[in-house]
């Protein structure tokens, strides 16, 4: 072989390599939309997926308990929050085509998590309104779990023997784009087409129920799709189920993002995370009576809690800005009395003068 083809052959693999890393995506977080005053910054900064519970609770104005030292979300103004914070897990895909984003970051470490301390904060700050606190997870019956949420959500299809009857009333998703490949008969199919499903039919009961988006109380969605999953597991990822599914369900989160946010009034933020798999099954763990407690505070012997609580965001902006005003009305005063003419602003010299006039 001579230099020339040698050296020809090398670029052409160093070519294909290249194409091939900037082609294969691992695990990431899509921030499809966003309001204004959310700053996402665009970079390749990794995301733990632990983390993701404090992402959407910082998003949403709510305080943490220890600090995001992620540089891809920017602090923004202190007295606005989005109306609404819409997170979609996508389980069995590294990535989908998701062109019309504001931000994408890898996702290292995609151990389970959940948005229940968002959910109960919301539930607690806003206990005298109506929130919307929506939770979809598979279960491992294949089926969906439905959480706290208004009772306008109520009427959504969670089992098997709901999905096939929703499917096949008017308003179905099926008639809304070609099946392809997939079946309307098959299980998994059958899986992938009911998430869908659920997706237009959250939109469609906001846009019969408007006030729910209107309202003084942010709203939460939390949304965990496995049908690719189902799909990859039955079929294979190089199936063209499997293709034609994860080409429906691109198209149809980038149109569920922009609904979202249409109608909260451009004020809701909308997150997609996609994993392959997760690192470990989530558990809920049980705590006995009789368990030894752990130190809740290992700088202190006697087992003392950390004295924080929620709401300290609140309070501090509270006595902060009460303090701001009392010391510039300080200011003002004592310059003005510093600046004051006996004879002529106070009454007190007035009277003694006219009575010295008098006498």
């Amino acid at each position: 072989m001579s230099p020339r083809s040698s050296l020809r052959m090398e670029a052409v693999l160093a070519v294909t390599l290249v194409v091939a890393i900037a082609g294969v995506r691992g695990d990431s977080l899509t921030v499809l939309q966003a309001p204004e005053f959310l700053s996402f910054q665009k970079g390749d900064w990794p995301l733990s997926g632990e983390k993701i519970p404090d992402l959407v609770a910082l998003t949403m104005g709510f305080s943490v308990e220890e600090d995001l030292s992620w540089p891809g979300l920017q602090a923004g103004p202190l007295f606005q929050r989005p109306r609404a914070n819409v997170l979609v897990v996508v389980r069995g895909v590294d990535s989908l085509d998701l062109p019309q984003s504001v931000a994408s970051y890898p996702l290292e470490n995609p151990v389970p998590f959940t948005l229940d301390s968002v959910a109960e904060t919301v539930h607690s700050m806003f206990a005298e309104y109506t929130p919307v606190v929506l939770q979809l997870a598979p279960s491992e019956e294949r089926l969906y779990m439905l959480g706290k949420a208004n009772a306008v959500f109520e009427d959504l299809p969670v089992t098997l023997q709901q999905i096939r009857a929703r499917l096949s009333q008017d308003g179905s998703v099926l008639t809304s784009f070609p099946l392809n490949s997939l079946s309307r008969n098959a299980e998994a199919d059958l899986l992938f087409l009911s998430e869908v499903q659920v997706l237009h039919d959250i939109t469609a009961l906001l846009q019969r129920h408007r006030h729910l988006a209107k309202d003084n109380s942010p709203d939460l969605y939390s949304l965990e799709l496995s049908g690719l999953e189902e799909l990859s597991r039955l079929y294979g990822k190089d199936s063209p189920q499997y293709r034609d599914a994860t080409s429906i369900l691109a198209s149809v989160l980038q149109k569920f993002g922009e609904d979202m946010y249409r109608l909260y009034g451009n004020s809701a933020a909308v997150e997609v995370v996609t994993v392959k798999t997760f690192e470990a099954p989530l558990t809920r763990k049980s705590r006995s009576i009789l368990e030894s407690k752990q130190i809740s505070n290992p700088g202190s012997p006697y087992n003392l809690a950390y004295k924080y609580n929620f709401e300290y965001a609140v309070i501090f902006n509270i006595v902060l800005w009460l303090m701001i005003v009392l010391v510039l009305a300080v200011i003002a005063i004592a310059y003005n009395l510093w600046n004051m003419d006996p004879g002529y602003d106070s009454i007190i010299y007035r009277m003694t003068n006219q009575k010295i006039r008098m006498d």
